[in-house]
């Protein structure tokens, strides 16, 4: 049986998203994100389905080979519905905000996820990965359509009724957040977020939780911070947890990297993708603890595997085709020679600008430690790259791939992650220019905070312009609102203006108190909280050869701190940005260090042993 309809191909052929392209071979009449699939339901008068995933999700891949590639399938879905298929990470608020819709029907959120809408885009049924016939307690893909599009017909005020009531509550909820944001934690509001962190812990098999495990490096970024900040046990909790990570199934020990998590406790059974954000997040995390074995192990994965000639690919697939099959997982479980035989899993190849950012700072950070890959020379050439290619006229594109962008809006994600990024990529390489292009895109989101956000969630009245849709979500990554906050919180002690501190403070108030009682899942909050916390410190160096012994104040980096080693003409170069803690210290007939902290200052060193000393004070 044919399906109807015109070819999916006329309109996802020419899409940026791997993802998208995925599908355009199908039968199902597929529509990108846009005004144009809400006008065509309207005009039929039938309801949405709206398909999120992303390229790397295996139960996508499942879901997409055994429902939508099914001709009889695809008829039923194009008599039925206006189909939408959405890339998840090319549509960060879409996603964002049906999951929070989802969650009024299924407590298994994740992806794919399947969300059934009035023509107006609000959701009244959901659900994940839905199989072609009834499996065990799962309904089939067929059965739902056939009940959603009854109901439509048979009993639409009741379905508009529940639509409506629930966009309505949870719009409310959010406007209440927002409006009504709480105190800012004190220090013991964070002592009391760490303990119950550290109560998470698997004393079994390690790690937080239990199955499925996930490397969770916001929260083990956190845990660092705390611990740079005097806490010994969130500094071993993270110790043990990283040191865990390396020895587990997890970890991919041929090519590096780190898989997306696994189904068991123990770590055991991993699903096989390996995303950019999750090993970005962990670069950061073992280079701040010194580790640079295992960093360079996870610099070598990125640059090998998800390195682009511009930026770095999202993530890489967890299917391969070996004798002519496709196998979930089968390429990782072989070794060196036998995977040079095969084709490697298919990247998804599309540049995101805020999980790019994220690569920034981990790189920056590998820097100051000394892990080996010349981290310092990539980070240097991402960050150009992406102020070459994803700045444009002052605002910044959201997604590209193979040179062509995305029309997807870019978000607070990209705003604040990329402007972080840039800050520690220009305080580690002394690079004055990257700091200022930093300073340009923390001004242009400020000053387009309000017209953030996807324009066709806002005009059906399903996001607020200017607010991060849905509830945060850190377990993989720190959010939009957190990285914006840090790159503020960053950019006001070098730049010495203290109203942006309280500018960063109203992006993270609404979501404080749920911080600290749920750390796992809003780790970014917390990081940005121990470091508006923390005491303000500057470290200066300024000297035209720095020598090795210098190495402990390249890699002094804890809560609150700003560290800069520069050369004379890097420090002027400083100084004519507005950075005033150069003043006065652009040149050094010997090298100087200057430590300071809450505005009070030591007298100036010029022996490295005795700045090591006071840094371990």
């Amino acid at each position: 049986m044919m399906a109807t309809g015109n070819s999916s191909g006329n309109r996802l052929a020419g899409a940026v998203s791997p993802y998208l392209l995925s599908h355009a071979h199908q039968e199902v009449d597929w529509y990108p994100w846009g005004q144009e699939a809400f006008d065509e339901a309207a005009r039929r008068d039938v309801p949405l389905l709206i398909s999120i995933g992303y390229r790397t999700c295996h139960w996508c891949h499942v879901m997409s080979r055994e429902c939508f590639d099914d001709s009889d399938i695809a008829s039923l879905i194009n008599d039925t519905v206006v189909a939408v298929k959405v890339d998840r990470e090319e549509h960060g608020d879409v996603d964002a905000t049906y999951l929070m819709q989802a969650g009024a029907f299924t407590k298994n959120l994740g992806w794919p996820l399947t969300v059934f809408a009035t023509p107006a885009g609000k959701a009244f049924y959901a659900a994940t990965y839905l199989p072609p016939e009834p499996r065990d307690s799962l309904p089939s893909l067929p059965d739902v359509l056939h009940a959603v599009s009854t109901a439509w017909r048979d009993n639409r005020e009741d379905v508009l009724t529940q639509s409506r009531s629930l966009v309505e509550a949870l719009a409310a909820a959010q406007e209440a957040m927002v409006e009504n944001p709480s105190s800012v934690p004190d220090h013991s509001e964070l002592d009391r977020a760490t303990q119950t962190a550290l109560e998470q812990e698997d004393p079994v098999y390690g790690g937080f939780g239990q199955a499925p495990k996930f490397p969770m490096a916001p929260l083990v970024n956190y845990l660092i911070a705390r611990g740079d900040s005097g806490d010994a046990d969130a500094k071993q909790c993270a110790q043990r947890v990283l040191k865990t990570y390396a020895q587990s199934g997890i970890f991919d020990p041929v090519e590096g990297g780190f898989f997306r998590y696994a189904t068991e406790a123990d770590f055991t059974d991993p699903h096989y993708e390996r995303m950019l954000t999750d090993n970005a997040g962990l670069l950061l995390a073992y280079s701040r603890l010194g580790d640079t074995e295992m960093a360079g192990r996870i610099l070598t994965f990125l640059t090998n595997q998800l390195g682009l000639a511009g930026g770095f690919a999202s993530g890489q697939d967890s299917e391969s085709i070996i004798d002519g099959q496709s196998s979930e997982g089968g390429y990782y479980l072989l070794d060196a020679t036998q995977r040079a035989l095969l084709e490697p899993p298919a990247l998804d190849d599309k540049v995101v600008t805020g999980w790019n950012g994220l690569l920034l700072e981990a790189l920056s950070a590998a820097h100051r430690a000394g892990v080996p890959g010349e981290p310092g020379a990539v980070a240097r050439d991402l960050a150009q790259w992406l102020i070459d290619h994803h700045v444009v006229k002052g605002k910044l594109v959201r997604v590209s791939r193979n040179g062509v962008t995305s029309d997807a809006p870019a978000t607070l994600e990209d705003y604040g992650g990329l402007a972080l990024g840039l800050l520690e990529v220009g305080c580690a390489l002394g690079w004055a220019e990257g700091v200022a292009h930093a300073r340009d895109i923390i001004n242009a989101a400020l000053e387009a905070h309000e017209a953030l956000g996807d324009p066709l969630l806002v005009s059906h009245g399903l996001s607020r312009p200017g607010h991060t849709p849905g509830d945060l979500s850190e377990g993989a990554s720190p959010s939009g609102p957190s990285l914006m906050a840090l790159a503020l919180l960053r950019w006001s002690h070098l730049s010495s203006q203290p109203e942006l501190r309280e500018r960063a403070v109203s992006l993270i108030a609404p979501y404080a108190q749920q911080a600290i009682a749920q750390p796992l899942g809003f780790a970014g909050v917390l990081r940005f909280l121990a470091e508006y916390r923390a005491p303000a410190r500057e470290l200066i160096v300024v000297g035209e050869d720095v020598s090795p012994e210098w190495a402990p104040a390249r890699s002094w980096t804890p809560p609150g701190a700003i560290s800069l080693i520069l050369t004379p003409a890097q420090a002027g170069e400083f100084l004519a940005l507005g950075i005033s803690l150069l003043e006065g210290r652009t040149q050094a007939q010997q090298t100087t260090a200057y430590l300071c902290e809450s505005g009070v200052c030591a007298l100036p060193v010029s022996d490295p042993a005795v700045l090591a000393a006071k840094l371990t004070q």
